[in-house]
Protein backbone atom coordinates (compact mmCIF):
# COMPACT_ATOMS: atom_id res chain seq x y z
CA UNK A 1 0.00 0.00 0.00
CA UNK A 2 0.89 3.13 -0.98
CA UNK A 3 0.08 5.41 2.77
CA UNK A 4 0.07 9.22 3.21
CA UNK A 5 -0.53 10.40 6.82
CA UNK A 6 -1.81 13.97 7.94
CA UNK A 7 -1.32 15.47 11.25
CA UNK A 8 0.58 18.33 12.69
CA UNK A 9 2.42 16.25 15.38
CA UNK A 10 4.78 13.12 14.63
CA UNK A 11 7.41 11.58 16.40
CA UNK A 12 9.88 13.00 18.51
CA UNK A 13 6.86 14.85 20.28
CA UNK A 14 4.66 13.81 22.99
CA UNK A 15 1.53 14.32 22.19
CA UNK A 16 -1.40 11.53 22.16
CA UNK A 17 -1.80 12.29 18.50
CA UNK A 18 2.05 11.87 17.93
CA UNK A 19 2.64 9.09 19.43
CA UNK A 20 -0.32 7.06 18.56
CA UNK A 21 0.31 8.05 14.67
CA UNK A 22 3.80 7.48 15.26
CA UNK A 23 3.09 3.98 16.62
CA UNK A 24 0.97 3.01 13.52
CA UNK A 25 3.06 4.54 11.08
CA UNK A 26 6.15 2.55 12.00
CA UNK A 27 4.57 -0.69 12.03
CA UNK A 28 2.89 -0.25 8.62
CA UNK A 29 6.39 0.94 7.28
CA UNK A 30 7.62 -2.25 9.08
CA UNK A 31 5.26 -4.58 7.03
CA UNK A 32 6.50 -3.24 3.72
CA UNK A 33 3.87 -0.45 3.02
CA UNK A 34 5.11 2.64 1.72
CA UNK A 35 4.33 5.38 4.67
CA UNK A 36 4.73 8.84 4.18
CA UNK A 37 3.80 11.79 7.06
CA UNK A 38 3.05 14.75 6.45
CA UNK A 39 3.21 17.10 9.58
CA UNK A 40 4.73 20.18 11.12
CA UNK A 41 7.79 21.56 12.55
CA UNK A 42 7.06 22.26 15.94
CA UNK A 43 6.06 20.74 19.30
CA UNK A 44 2.61 20.54 21.11
CA UNK A 45 4.12 22.35 24.08
CA UNK A 46 7.02 23.69 22.11
CA UNK A 47 5.80 26.28 19.19
CA UNK A 48 9.32 27.18 18.69
CA UNK A 49 10.84 23.91 18.07
CA UNK A 50 12.81 23.36 15.15
CA UNK A 51 12.62 20.00 13.70
CA UNK A 52 13.94 19.11 9.99
CA UNK A 53 12.00 19.19 7.47
CA UNK A 54 12.46 16.13 6.22
CA UNK A 55 13.88 12.71 7.67
CA UNK A 56 13.56 9.33 8.02
CA UNK A 57 11.83 7.76 11.15
CA UNK A 58 12.00 3.53 11.10
CA UNK A 59 11.11 3.60 7.13
CA UNK A 60 8.45 6.41 7.60
CA UNK A 61 9.16 9.48 5.33
CA UNK A 62 8.39 12.40 7.49
CA UNK A 63 7.69 16.10 5.82
CA UNK A 64 7.27 19.01 7.86
CA UNK A 65 5.97 21.74 6.74
CA UNK A 66 5.75 25.44 7.70
CA UNK A 67 3.52 27.08 9.94
CA UNK A 68 3.42 30.05 12.27
CA UNK A 69 4.80 29.79 15.44
CA UNK A 70 2.02 31.71 17.63
CA UNK A 71 1.49 28.29 19.62
CA UNK A 72 -1.34 27.28 22.27
CA UNK A 73 -1.53 30.46 24.77
CA UNK A 74 -4.28 31.85 22.33
CA UNK A 75 -6.90 31.43 20.29
CA UNK A 76 -6.33 33.79 17.77
CA UNK A 77 -2.34 32.37 17.49
CA UNK A 78 -3.84 29.25 17.94
CA UNK A 79 -6.11 30.19 14.49
CA UNK A 80 -3.28 31.66 12.18
CA UNK A 81 -1.43 28.30 13.38
CA UNK A 82 -3.85 26.48 11.97
CA UNK A 83 -4.76 27.96 8.66
CA UNK A 84 -0.91 28.29 7.95
CA UNK A 85 -0.76 24.33 8.46
CA UNK A 86 -3.89 23.88 6.12
CA UNK A 87 -2.23 26.16 3.49
CA UNK A 88 1.29 23.95 3.64
CA UNK A 89 0.07 20.52 4.16
CA UNK A 90 -2.59 21.43 1.48
CA UNK A 91 0.03 22.12 -0.86
CA UNK A 92 2.46 19.25 -0.53
CA UNK A 93 -0.75 16.52 0.47
CA UNK A 94 -1.16 17.68 -3.47
CA UNK A 95 2.24 17.25 -4.72
CA UNK A 96 2.77 13.95 -2.82
CA UNK A 97 -0.22 12.11 -3.78
CA UNK A 98 0.00 10.05 -6.62
CA UNK A 99 -3.07 7.36 -8.54
CA UNK A 100 -4.03 4.61 -5.31
CA UNK A 101 -2.68 6.23 -2.50
CA UNK A 102 -4.38 5.57 0.90
CA UNK A 103 -4.68 9.29 2.82
CA UNK A 104 -5.26 9.06 6.99
CA UNK A 105 -6.51 12.23 8.15
CA UNK A 106 -5.96 12.88 11.31
CA UNK A 107 -8.03 15.76 13.84
CA UNK A 108 -5.18 18.05 14.63
CA UNK A 109 -5.47 20.64 13.57
CA UNK A 110 -9.30 20.35 13.22
CA UNK A 111 -11.45 19.66 10.12
CA UNK A 112 -8.35 18.30 8.17
CA UNK A 113 -11.05 15.60 6.45
CA UNK A 114 -12.49 18.77 4.70
CA UNK A 115 -8.88 20.22 3.93
CA UNK A 116 -8.16 16.54 2.46
CA UNK A 117 -11.52 16.04 0.22
CA UNK A 118 -10.62 19.38 -1.70
CA UNK A 119 -7.17 18.75 -2.42
CA UNK A 120 -7.96 14.97 -3.84
CA UNK A 121 -11.38 15.87 -5.16
CA UNK A 122 -11.26 13.76 -8.82
CA UNK A 123 -8.52 11.73 -8.53
CA UNK A 124 -7.78 8.05 -8.10
CA UNK A 125 -7.34 8.11 -4.23
CA UNK A 126 -9.02 7.27 -1.14
CA UNK A 127 -9.35 9.61 2.16
CA UNK A 128 -10.10 7.62 5.50
CA UNK A 129 -10.55 9.55 8.46
CA UNK A 130 -8.85 9.00 12.30
CA UNK A 131 -11.20 10.81 14.28
CA UNK A 132 -9.49 11.74 17.85
CA UNK A 133 -12.35 14.27 19.07
CA UNK A 134 -15.10 15.89 16.72
CA UNK A 135 -14.69 19.09 15.88
CA UNK A 136 -16.84 21.63 16.01
CA UNK A 137 -18.73 19.96 18.74
CA UNK A 138 -15.62 20.04 21.40
CA UNK A 139 -15.32 23.74 21.10
CA UNK A 140 -18.88 24.77 21.49
CA UNK A 141 -18.89 22.22 24.32
CA UNK A 142 -16.05 24.70 25.57
CA UNK A 143 -17.45 27.60 25.30
CA UNK A 144 -16.36 29.07 22.00
CA UNK A 145 -19.35 31.56 21.04
CA UNK A 146 -17.93 32.17 17.40
CA UNK A 147 -18.99 28.60 16.61
CA UNK A 148 -22.18 28.23 18.34
CA UNK A 149 -25.37 29.20 15.73
CA UNK A 150 -25.04 29.20 12.38
CA UNK A 151 -21.59 29.16 11.85
CA UNK A 152 -21.23 25.86 14.05
CA UNK A 153 -23.88 24.18 12.33
CA UNK A 154 -22.34 25.58 8.52
CA UNK A 155 -18.82 23.95 10.01
CA UNK A 156 -20.12 20.77 11.00
CA UNK A 157 -22.14 20.24 8.03
CA UNK A 158 -18.84 20.71 6.00
CA UNK A 159 -17.02 17.90 7.95
CA UNK A 160 -20.04 16.05 8.05
CA UNK A 161 -19.44 15.75 4.22
CA UNK A 162 -16.15 14.98 4.00
CA UNK A 163 -17.02 12.08 6.11
CA UNK A 164 -19.59 10.65 4.25
CA UNK A 165 -17.40 11.16 1.30
CA UNK A 166 -14.36 9.12 2.50
CA UNK A 167 -13.65 5.07 1.82
CA UNK A 168 -13.89 4.53 5.98
CA UNK A 169 -14.12 6.80 9.25
CA UNK A 170 -12.49 5.30 12.39
CA UNK A 171 -13.23 6.68 15.75
CA UNK A 172 -12.19 5.48 18.64
CA UNK A 173 -15.27 4.72 21.30
CA UNK A 174 -18.55 3.71 20.44
CA UNK A 175 -20.14 6.41 21.51
CA UNK A 176 -18.37 8.49 19.32
CA UNK A 177 -19.82 5.97 16.38
CA UNK A 178 -22.71 7.29 17.39
CA UNK A 179 -22.61 10.61 17.13
CA UNK A 180 -20.74 9.77 13.73
CA UNK A 181 -23.86 7.62 12.39
CA UNK A 182 -25.84 10.59 13.13
CA UNK A 183 -24.36 12.62 11.04
CA UNK A 184 -25.50 11.06 8.32
CA UNK A 185 -22.23 8.43 7.60
CA UNK A 186 -23.59 4.49 6.76
CA UNK A 187 -22.48 2.38 9.38
CA UNK A 188 -20.69 0.31 6.71
CA UNK A 189 -18.37 3.50 6.56
CA UNK A 190 -17.75 3.63 10.37
CA UNK A 191 -15.06 1.73 12.25
CA UNK A 192 -14.32 1.59 16.34
CA UNK A 193 -10.66 1.18 16.93
CA UNK A 194 -10.24 2.08 20.34
CA UNK A 195 -6.53 3.77 21.06
CA UNK A 196 -4.12 1.97 22.38
CA UNK A 197 -1.28 0.58 25.07
CA UNK A 198 1.81 -1.18 24.41
CA UNK A 199 1.50 -4.05 27.02
CA UNK A 200 5.26 -5.19 27.25
CA UNK A 201 6.57 -1.67 27.42
CA UNK A 202 4.34 -0.96 29.99
CA UNK A 203 4.12 -3.72 32.50
CA UNK A 204 2.52 -3.75 36.34
CA UNK A 205 5.23 -2.87 38.93
CA UNK A 206 4.60 -3.06 42.51
CA UNK A 207 5.26 0.29 44.38
CA UNK A 208 8.04 -1.06 47.02
CA UNK A 209 9.79 -1.94 43.66
CA UNK A 210 9.93 0.97 41.87
CA UNK A 211 12.82 2.97 42.16
CA UNK A 212 11.44 6.14 40.86
CA UNK A 213 8.59 6.21 43.89
CA UNK A 214 11.34 5.92 46.26
CA UNK A 215 13.31 8.51 44.39
CA UNK A 216 10.80 10.89 44.14
CA UNK A 217 10.13 10.50 48.21
CA UNK A 218 6.91 8.40 47.71
CA UNK A 219 7.21 5.58 49.04
CA UNK A 220 5.11 5.83 52.33
CA UNK A 221 2.29 7.61 50.37
CA UNK A 222 -0.88 6.52 49.38
CA UNK A 223 -0.26 8.05 45.53
CA UNK A 224 -3.28 9.19 43.30
CA UNK A 225 -1.62 9.96 39.62
CA UNK A 226 -2.72 12.08 36.78
CA UNK A 227 -0.18 11.56 33.81
CA UNK A 228 -0.31 13.53 30.83
CA UNK A 229 -1.70 16.76 29.24
CA UNK A 230 -4.48 18.66 31.41
CA UNK A 231 -5.99 20.47 29.42
CA UNK A 232 -9.41 22.24 28.78
CA UNK A 233 -11.37 19.03 28.69
CA UNK A 234 -10.30 18.48 31.86
CA UNK A 235 -11.77 19.15 35.32
CA UNK A 236 -9.66 19.51 38.50
CA UNK A 237 -11.38 21.11 40.94
CA UNK A 238 -13.18 17.85 42.28
CA UNK A 239 -9.46 16.92 42.85
CA UNK A 240 -8.76 19.60 44.95
CA UNK A 241 -11.74 19.33 47.09
CA UNK A 242 -11.03 16.19 47.43
CA UNK A 243 -7.05 16.74 48.60
CA UNK A 244 -8.72 19.37 50.59
CA UNK A 245 -10.79 16.95 53.14
CA UNK A 246 -7.39 14.33 52.86
CA UNK A 247 -5.07 16.41 54.05
CA UNK A 248 -6.71 17.01 57.40
CA UNK A 249 -6.94 13.15 57.32
CA UNK A 250 -3.48 12.84 56.90
CA UNK A 251 -2.36 15.28 59.71
CA UNK A 252 -4.73 12.91 61.94
CA UNK A 253 -2.19 10.29 61.59
CA UNK A 254 -4.35 7.94 58.81
CA UNK A 255 -1.61 7.38 56.00
CA UNK A 256 -1.00 10.22 53.95
CA UNK A 257 -2.79 11.24 50.56
CA UNK A 258 -0.34 12.43 48.10
CA UNK A 259 -1.64 13.84 44.62
CA UNK A 260 0.78 13.18 41.81
CA UNK A 261 1.00 15.41 38.43
CA UNK A 262 3.20 14.04 35.50
CA UNK A 263 2.87 16.07 32.50
CA UNK A 264 1.68 19.96 31.30
CA UNK A 265 -1.04 21.51 29.64
CA UNK A 266 -3.11 24.31 29.60
CA UNK A 267 -4.75 24.22 32.85
CA UNK A 268 -1.43 22.83 34.54
CA UNK A 269 -0.34 26.66 35.52
CA UNK A 270 -3.75 27.58 36.95
CA UNK A 271 -4.60 23.97 39.28
CA UNK A 272 -1.37 25.25 40.65
CA UNK A 273 -1.86 28.29 41.54
CA UNK A 274 -5.35 27.07 42.60
CA UNK A 275 -3.48 24.35 45.01
CA UNK A 276 -1.53 27.32 46.52
CA UNK A 277 -4.35 29.67 47.32
CA UNK A 278 -6.24 26.76 49.41
CA UNK A 279 -2.55 26.15 50.81
CA UNK A 280 -2.58 22.65 49.16
CA UNK A 281 1.35 22.10 48.56
CA UNK A 282 1.93 20.17 50.76
CA UNK A 283 -0.27 16.96 49.25
CA UNK A 284 0.05 17.89 45.61
CA UNK A 285 3.29 16.82 43.53
CA UNK A 286 4.42 17.59 40.11
CA UNK A 287 6.97 16.50 37.96
CA UNK A 288 7.46 16.91 34.21
CA UNK A 289 6.44 14.50 31.25
CA UNK A 290 8.93 11.82 31.71
CA UNK A 291 10.54 9.82 28.49
CA UNK A 292 8.08 7.38 26.91
CA UNK A 293 10.94 4.02 27.38
CA UNK A 294 10.02 5.19 31.51
CA UNK A 295 6.22 4.92 31.22
CA UNK A 296 6.29 1.66 33.18
CA UNK A 297 8.17 3.19 36.49
CA UNK A 298 6.18 6.80 35.63
CA UNK A 299 2.85 5.01 35.28
CA UNK A 300 3.67 3.13 38.37
CA UNK A 301 4.59 5.67 40.56
CA UNK A 302 1.02 5.78 41.58
CA UNK A 303 -1.39 3.28 43.57
CA UNK A 304 -4.41 4.85 41.56
CA UNK A 305 -4.97 6.89 38.67
CA UNK A 306 -7.52 9.85 38.04
CA UNK A 307 -8.62 10.68 34.63
CA UNK A 308 -11.16 13.24 34.23
CA UNK A 309 -13.57 14.44 31.29
CA UNK A 310 -16.17 16.97 31.36
CA UNK A 311 -19.94 15.22 30.73
CA UNK A 312 -20.51 17.51 27.83
CA UNK A 313 -17.67 16.57 25.85
CA UNK A 314 -18.75 12.49 26.15
CA UNK A 315 -18.74 10.87 22.95
CA UNK A 316 -16.65 14.01 21.26
CA UNK A 317 -13.52 12.77 22.95
CA UNK A 318 -11.83 10.03 24.77
CA UNK A 319 -9.10 10.01 27.18
CA UNK A 320 -5.95 8.15 26.12
CA UNK A 321 -4.76 7.97 29.18
CA UNK A 322 -7.28 5.23 30.45
CA UNK A 323 -5.22 2.85 28.69
CA UNK A 324 -1.45 3.22 29.83
CA UNK A 325 -2.56 3.36 33.16
CA UNK A 326 -4.75 -0.05 32.10
CA UNK A 327 -1.16 -1.71 30.88
CA UNK A 328 0.29 -0.43 34.20
CA UNK A 329 -1.94 -2.32 35.98
CA UNK A 330 -4.10 0.02 38.30
CA UNK A 331 -6.83 1.44 39.43
CA UNK A 332 -8.68 4.21 37.79
CA UNK A 333 -10.50 6.62 39.64
CA UNK A 334 -12.71 8.32 37.02
CA UNK A 335 -14.05 12.05 37.44
CA UNK A 336 -17.40 13.05 35.20
CA UNK A 337 -20.19 11.14 33.47
CA UNK A 338 -21.43 7.83 35.18
CA UNK A 339 -22.35 6.73 32.01
CA UNK A 340 -19.33 8.00 29.62
CA UNK A 341 -17.56 5.27 27.39
CA UNK A 342 -14.27 5.08 29.99
CA UNK A 343 -16.83 4.61 32.94
CA UNK A 344 -19.45 2.33 31.25
CA UNK A 345 -15.80 0.29 31.05
CA UNK A 346 -14.98 0.37 34.36
CA UNK A 347 -18.50 -0.73 35.62
CA UNK A 348 -18.27 -3.71 33.13
CA UNK A 349 -14.92 -5.09 33.55
CA UNK A 350 -14.70 -3.89 37.80
CA UNK A 351 -11.12 -2.22 37.02
CA UNK A 352 -12.23 1.29 39.23
CA UNK A 353 -14.72 3.76 40.04
CA UNK A 354 -16.17 6.99 38.87
CA UNK A 355 -17.70 9.94 40.34
CA UNK A 356 -19.73 13.30 39.43
CA UNK A 357 -17.83 15.95 38.45
CA UNK A 358 -17.99 18.25 41.36
CA UNK A 359 -18.07 15.43 43.71
CA UNK A 360 -15.25 15.76 46.50
CA UNK A 361 -16.79 14.30 48.76
CA UNK A 362 -17.34 11.32 46.81
CA UNK A 363 -14.00 11.46 45.72
CA UNK A 364 -12.23 11.09 48.89
CA UNK A 365 -14.32 8.27 49.86
CA UNK A 366 -13.42 6.86 46.59
CA UNK A 367 -9.88 7.15 47.61
CA UNK A 368 -10.34 5.95 50.94
CA UNK A 369 -12.02 3.21 49.89
CA UNK A 370 -9.25 1.84 47.68
CA UNK A 371 -5.90 3.33 49.61
CA UNK A 372 -7.55 1.19 52.90
CA UNK A 373 -8.56 -1.95 51.08
CA UNK A 374 -5.57 -3.50 49.02
CA UNK A 375 -7.62 -6.54 48.14
CA UNK A 376 -9.91 -4.22 46.13
CA UNK A 377 -7.07 -2.14 44.88
CA UNK A 378 -5.26 -5.22 43.39
CA UNK A 379 -8.42 -6.97 42.24
CA UNK A 380 -9.24 -3.73 40.29
CA UNK A 381 -6.09 -3.21 39.03
CA UNK A 382 -5.56 -6.87 37.62
CA UNK A 383 -9.05 -6.60 35.70
CA UNK A 384 -7.57 -3.48 34.34
CA UNK A 385 -4.39 -5.38 33.10
CA UNK A 386 -6.42 -8.02 31.36
CA UNK A 387 -8.74 -5.32 29.69
CA UNK A 388 -5.97 -3.80 28.36
CA UNK A 389 -4.41 -7.37 26.88
CA UNK A 390 -7.62 -8.83 25.79
CA UNK A 391 -8.86 -5.95 23.76
CA UNK A 392 -6.82 -2.59 24.10
CA UNK A 393 -3.39 -4.24 23.60
CA UNK A 394 -1.53 -2.01 20.64
CA UNK A 395 -0.86 -5.27 18.52
CA UNK A 396 -4.31 -5.65 18.24
CA UNK A 397 -4.95 -2.21 17.37
CA UNK A 398 -2.56 -2.23 14.70
CA UNK A 399 -3.59 -5.41 13.34
CA UNK A 400 -6.97 -3.98 13.06
CA UNK A 401 -6.09 -0.74 11.39
CA UNK A 402 -4.00 -2.58 8.81
CA UNK A 403 -7.20 -5.13 8.31
CA UNK A 404 -9.06 -2.17 7.52
CA UNK A 405 -6.20 -0.17 5.10
CA UNK A 406 -6.12 -3.10 3.30
CA UNK A 407 -10.33 -3.20 2.56
CA UNK A 408 -10.10 0.07 1.09
CA UNK A 409 -10.91 -0.60 -2.68
CA UNK A 410 -10.67 1.79 -5.44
Amino acid sequence: MDLIFLNRFFYPDHSATSQMLTDLACYLAAQGHRVRVITGRQGYLDAQARLPARESVQGVEVHRVWSSRFGRAGLIGRAVDYLSFYLSAGWRLRRLTGAGTVVVAMTDPPLLSVLASWVLAGRRVRLVTWLQDLFPEVAVALGVGALGGLVGRWVQHGRDLSLRGAAMNVVIGERMAERVRAGGVSAQRVRVIHNWADGEAIAPLAPAENALRRAWGLAEAFVVGYSGNLGRAHAYETVLDAAALLRAESAAGDTPVVFLFIGDGQRLAELRAEAARRGLESVLRFHPYQPRESLALSLGVADVHWISLRPALEGLIVPSKFYGVAAAGRPVLFVGDPDGEIPLLLAAHDCGLCVREGDGAGLAAAIRRLRDDFGLRERQGAHARRLLVERFEQRRALEAWEGVLKSIEF
